[in-house]
């Protein structure tokens, strides 16, 4: 039934809490034993209902030590394991060797992995999360079939099997019936009871009558009498598990529910009203609690945790983090509170307030508080008559004050009268049951003296939090908490008083285990030990690359090397532990000629050349404090110039490289002038580099131009057929400097003098200038050659036979038009006649390409004007039809392939039949595969029933039809999207290669994301699919994804220089990392899209490594300048601070001066980064450091930041105008009726049985197993 009962869904709880869960760096050793030194156990993706009972048994010593007690020559050898003659029981050894690592070995958490692989379990078992209680039955099961035949057979038997008796008494003779049960667990009821007694009580106690109409049949009396039946515990274990059904099901609605009302059990238990057998003492029936299993969550999602009693006080406990510091009371008179009526709101949260020493708590607290205390929240108790808290708080001025900005309510002074009477019997309310809460009756009989510390923790405090890997202290009052709410008891495991611990077991973690562990143990403790010290050398060494003064001039504004021989930098090894100091005593020694000042400046390479940022000025920081990273380049100079010349630093100086297009009229070719790239051959093209601060009237007269030309920029997204369209700068935007103008690196700069601005090439409209390059010629050339010359006679046959047409034509002629055009032209009306031809384009070799689709116009099939069309025999392809070559088993040579058309709507199985049925062959044991850019037999088309639309299969495709059935598992066919960015330049790129090479492309074949703030578009192209093992790495994949067709001219010198994006649900979601971690630990599978990025420089990304999009604020307007990526190393620390120091080393400005903010697109707002420090309370230790990957910011890869500098901006506000425009245009939308997404959301607040939102469809439940072997 609760098969996929926690699946991690609208609850909002994760598998695994973010505090367990450690990234770590690549090579990284795990980090030793926190303060409580205990260890705990990684979360495998769902597996913290396994970590919390595992925790259990292993804080069962009994338990533990009999399996410790079982070894080798009756359990045998893991080493033996796969031998077929050796009866290896592999489940025992494996939780042996976890536990002893758990006792023994110095690490944070243990892995589950060897023990859930000796289950049987794979990835996605691991990933998946059970119900715990069906998993200790399992698990039990499972042990007991493992050690069959051994001397621990039946141990488990022994600690944990019980008994009950079922007894029917008939009232007229007297007779019982009686049948007799063993349990592994106790089941209780949680619905409608109050707590563990009372759901004994109604199971052993009570008795059910059977009388009137529901009578039984006596077997002595032999006939229907009226019967009492009840229930006793025969046979005590050891240990008393019991479950709790939490979880219910709502007939009427027919949907699962979790119980969150308030359910106790008591810390110690006396079961003798429960026993058939009450003779023995008190201490025969006398438990104790020892663990609590707790789900946090929903009956559709949660996380497990446990709560364990260290019997044999194995770790350091420690008064928790609250209670760390020492309270001294003061000599005000304590106010006892009653315990108020829960249908007054008023007296509850004054009650709760009064119970914080301050008096005070932050709001958000409360909340959680009042749920705690009567078992139900604020909106589903109070809100209906008494409106919002917060309103509440704000009518009741007289009782609350709200400060901090009403982030925190605290109680007045002197409250009014209903919450300052003194606390008396008769005004006591009793809860739910008799047992008085332990602390209001503190609270009331404290005499606190003045100055004393308070008491320390009683008797039984080793209580600790096991939560997956992390680890805490506990008060024994803490499980109080876990009575009621989403995060609640769920399993508890008691245990008999009289089971007392021998001296030499306690704080001895090595008690009763085997030696071959031990040894097993100190070994893996060397080893980590070895690594750490390892890792701690390397990890504190950091690469630098100096850059030396006199190897460098200034050029256009950036630093370039004098000679393109001699060597750029020097390679230095430093400890980032020292100071700046030191590394300049270190750079002195390596340069002994060096004369004067030195100053060491951090640098970044741009394409532009070498640019300067911001200098280490202080000798005594080190260089870790002052944010050098490995790989930082380091400029070394005076400081001042290099080579005579001012060199200025800092982001707003930084270089961008610009292609300056002039026209260079007289140099156009007759031919192939349309072949170049955009522009044509009117253009010629220069890059050069210019500061980001100077203007545009300054780079005017840097390129020796007059006043009267003009500068103009590529209009992106302009119209096309070959004419291009530029915007003329104004005469105003001559004193904006670059910045200004978010111009960037490989923007293309026109400039037209005076005497070529009324050119034919170029045409001035206003603030637009039109280039006319040689492609935008009016006129297709059309040729014929007849059939017996195409296959027969040489070259100069053929010419002599080749009829030409210059056909007059424009970008918006139909095809069929051009082809009449041209038989007109030739005269061949009467050879054609009732012959079927078609134009084909040709290409550079001489090779016909296939058919165009004669209902498209000259610009929609791609045809280029002022090319070369033939004539040939053959039928045209319909718009819905598809051109293909094909072969059979070969790549299909020039001229021996087949030709086929087909529908788009056609399948791959259809497709393959007419291939076949055209090749003459037979037999279903045939398939299609692709050709790769080597024309050489590529990827399979595995999916035989997507069609070729689907498919993306484009005219002139080629098709091998291959022998043989489809390739074996293992394989993953992903599918491949190239990432292109909005670019003016011409300069050949993968965009400009593609766009090149896939000819008849289809608007199809293009989808457009939302990546930037004010609907900046971000366009991705299909470029294909690869068909992949799963054991291969990232950087084969990448070298495989530069084999596909669409991007055969793209060269790169490394695939390092390619970023690879994961896409779902046409949305960038993560950059895939590790250039050798394979696919299947990059969980791909078949059918996962993604994309490539090309990148100026290398790439490899470390885990924790996150490229941010940051936007810098235009000072004074509601705006930004165009974004640019970061890559911010969060993994040392993921802090607001840490950001903020990244970014201003990277633009050169000081920390304090910087406020940041992440753009949320869903909302269109803006959220502020404020927690630049770590808040000090006056009576609390410090608080843990904000970290902006958790909550609530969950940085990722692709999140837009916006950055602020507060010396030139004091406008705080991050909205933009875009921003406002569309909330209003989703306000208008939700106010003419449509239901948006948060209406959805609104919808599913509260789900419970009362209240249900929309059902989501939920996974396929999948029963919980565990394999195990035959050893009978």
């Amino acid at each position: 039934m609760f098969g996929s009962l926690f699946e991690e869904e609208e609850e909002g709880f994760s598998l695994a809490p973010s505090g367990g869960r450690v990234v770590m760096r690549e090579g990284e050793p795990p980090p030793p034993r926190g303060r409580v030194n205990l260890s705990g156990i990684k979360n495998q993706g769902g597996t913290c209902y396994l970590n919390s009972l595992l925790q259990t048994l292993l804080f069962t010593p009994e338990f533990r030590e009999e399996l410790f007690s079982l070894g080798p020559k009756e359990l045998g050898c893991l080493e033996d394991k796969d031998k077929p003659e050796a009866k290896v029981r592999v489940i025992p050894l494996e939780l042996q060797r976890l536990f002893a690592r758990l006792l023994l070995v110095d690490q944070q958490s243990a892995s589950t992995g060897d023990l859930t692989d000796s289950f049987g379990w794979n990835n996605s078992e691991e990933s998946r999360q059970h119900d715990v209680q069906e998993l200790n039955r399992i698990l039990f099961s499972a042990l007991e079939h493992s050690l069959v035949d051994t001397s621990g057979s039946a141990f488990i038997q022994h600690l944990y099997h019980g008994t009950t008796v079922n007894s029917i008494l008939c009232k007229e003779c007297g007779n019982i019936s009686q049948r007799q049960e063993d349990f592994l667990d106790l089941t209780v009821c949680v619905r409608g009871v109050c707590g563990l007694e009372e759901a004994l009580w109604d199971m052993f106690v009570e008795e059910e009558m059977f009388e009137g109409s529901n009578l039984y049949r006596c077997g002595q009396c032999d006939q229907l009498v009226t019967a009492a039946k009840s229930a006793k515990l025969r046979k005590l274990p050891p240990f008393l598990t019991v479950s709790l059904l939490r979880f219910n099901f709502d007939f009427a609605r027919c949907e699962r529910y979790k119980e969150t009302g308030r359910y106790t059990f008591p810390l110690t238990i006396n079961l003798r009203p429960f026993c058939e057998q009450t003779e023995d003492e008190d201490s025969e029936y006398s438990y104790e609690l020892f663990s609590v299993i707790i789900h946090k969550g929903g009956c559709y999602g949660g996380h497990y945790h446990v709560y364990i009693k260290d019997m044999d006080h194995l770790g350091l406990w420690e008064p928790p983090e609250e209670d760390s510091k020492p309270k001294v009371q003061k000599k005000k008179e304590v106010r006892a509170y009653t315990e108020p009526e829960k249908d007054d709101p008023l007296s509850v949260l004054s009650s709760i307030i009064a119970q914080e020493e301050s008096r005070s708590m932050l709001l958000d607290q409360l909340g959680q508080r009042l749920m705690d205390k009567i078992g139900s929240s604020w909106s589903k108790k109070y809100r209906k008559l008494h409106g919002p808290i917060g309103k509440f708080l704000q009518n009741h001025s007289d009782v609350f004050v709200l400060v901090n900005s009403s982030t925190r309510v605290a109680l007045k002074a002197n409250p009014p009268s209903p919450v300052t009477r003194p606390s008396s019997p008769a005004h006591t309310t009793p809860g739910p049951s008799s047992t008085p809460d332990p602390v209001h009756n503190n609270t009331v009989n404290a005499q606190p003296e003045p100055g004393l510390e308070t008491a320390p923790e009683p008797q039984g405090s080793h209580w600790f939090n096991l939560n997956d890997s992390t680890v805490t202290s506990i008060h024994e009052r803490d499980i109080e908490k876990m009575y009621q709410g989403k995060e609640s008891a769920y399993m508890l495991f008691y245990r008999k008083t009289l089971l007392r611990r021998p001296s030499g077991a306690l704080r001895n973690p090595g008690y009763k285990v085997p030696p071959h562990l031990l040894e097993m143990a100190e070994e893996e403790n060397r080893r980590l030990q070895q690594r750490r010290e390892e890792f701690e050398a390397s990890n504190n060494s950091v690469e630098l690359r100096l850059h030396l003064a006199p190897r460098y001039r200034l050029e256009n504004g950036a630093l370039k090397p004098i000679s393109i021989e001699q060597k750029e930098a020097t390679n230095l090894t430093f400890d980032l532990r020292r100071t700046v100091g030191d590394l300049r005593m270190i750079i002195y020694q390596m340069q002994d000629l060096w004369d004067g000042d030195m100053a060491l400046t951090v640098a970044k390479s741009l394409p532009a050349g070498l640019h300067l940022y911001n200098t280490l000025t202080d000798d005594e920081v080190s260089l870790y404090s002052a944010g050098i990273l490995s790989g930082t380049d380091l400029f070394v100079w005076n400081g001042r110039e290099v080579c005579g010349a001012t060199v200025q630093t800092g982001a707003e100086w930084e270089p961008m490289l610009l292609t300056v297009v002039r026209p260079s009229l007289g140099e156009e070719e007759e031919d192939g002038g349309g072949e170049g790239e955009e522009g044509g051959s009117g253009l010629s093209k220069e890059s050069r580099g210019f500061a980001g601060r100077v203007t545009l009237g300054e780079v005017r007269e840097a390129l020796g131009e007059p006043q009267e030309s003009l500068l103009c920029q590529e209009k992106r997204g302009g119209g096309g057929g070959g004419a291009s369209g530029w915007r003329v700068f104004p005469p105003g935007d001559m004193q904006r400097t670059l910045k200004e103008l978010a111009l960037k690196d490989g923007d293309a700069l026109l400039v037209l003098e005076p005497q070529t601005q009324d050119s034919s090439v170029f045409s001035v409209s206003g603030d637009m200038v039109t280039v006319t390059t040689p492609s935008d010629c009016r006129w297709l050339q059309v040729e014929y050659r007849p059939e017996r010359r195409r296959r027969g006679g040489g070259e100069g046959e053929e010419d002599e036979e080749r009829m030409r047409a210059k056909v007059p034509a424009s970008g918006n002629m139909l095809l069929c038009e051009v082809k009449q055009r041209a038989i007109a032209e030739l005269q061949l009306q009467e050879q054609l006649a009732g012959v079927a031809c078609c134009l084909r384009q040709v290409d550079r070799t001489g090779k016909l390409l296939p058919p165009v689709c004669e209902e498209l116009s000259v610009r929609d099939a791609g045809v280029r004007l002022m090319t070369s069309l033939s004539l040939c025999p053959g039928t045209a392809p319909k718009d819905t039809q598809l051109f293909l070559y094909f072969s059979v088993g070969t790549a299909p040579s020039s001229g021996l392939e087949g030709e086929i058309i087909v529908e788009r709507s056609s399948t791959v199985k259809q497709c393959l039949k007419k291939m076949l049925e055209s090749a003459r062959l037979e037999g279903d044991g045939w398939h299609l595969r692709r050709l790769d850019w080597c024309e050489e037999v590529g990827e399979a088309l595995m999916d035989e029933e997507a069609s070729l639309s689907e498919l993306k299969m484009s005219h002139g495709d080629a098709l091998v039809i291959t022998e043989g059935r489809l390739p074996p598992k293992g394989f993953l066919k992903l599918s491949v999207w190239l990432y292109v960015e909005p670019r003016a330049d011409p300069v050949v790129s993968m965009e400009t290669e593609v766009n090149g090479t896939a000819e008849g492309s289809t608007e199809g074949q293009r989808l457009e994301v939302m990546t930037a703030v004010g609907g900046a578009m971000v366009e991705l192209r299909t470029v294909g699919q690869v068909e992949i093992s799963e054991e291969a790495t990232l950087e084969e994949l990448k070298t495989q994804v530069l084999t596909l067709p669409a991007l055969q001219y793209v060269c790169v010198p490394t695939p390092a220089f390619l970023r690879v994006w994961q896409l779902e649900g046409q949305r960038l979601t993560r950059i895939l990392r590790g250039q050798q971690h394979t696919l299947r630990k990059l969980k791909l599978c078949s059918g996962v899209e993604f994309c490539v990025q090309q990148l100026l420089r290398e790439e490899d990304l470390g885990p924790k490594e996150v490229l941010l999009r940051v936007q810098m604020g235009v000072p004074g307007e509601r705006g930004y300048y165009p974004p640019e990526d970061l890559v911010w190393d969060a993994s040392q620390d993921p802090s607001p601070r840490s950001l903020r120091s990244a970014l201003a080393s990277t633009y050169g400005l000081s920390p304090d001066s910087l406020l940041l903010a992440k753009h949320q697109p869903h909302t269109h707002t803006w959220e502020t980064f404020s927690n630049w420090s770590q808040q000090v309370s006056k009576r609390k230790k410090k608080k843990k450091t904000e970290s902006l990957l958790g909550a609530p910011f969950h940085l990722k890869d692709g999140d837009i930041v916006g950055v602020k500098n507060l010396l030139i901006d004091n406008n705080r506000d991050f909205s933009t105008q875009q921003d406002e425009q569309r909330l209003r245009e989703e306000k208008e939308q939700r106010r003419k009726g449509g239901q948006g997404a948060g209406a959805e959301v609104e919808n599913n607040q509260g789900v419970g049985p009362e209240k249900m939102g929309p059902i989501k469809a939920r996974k396929p439940e999948v029963a919980l197993s565990i394999n195990v072997g035959v050893f009978r």
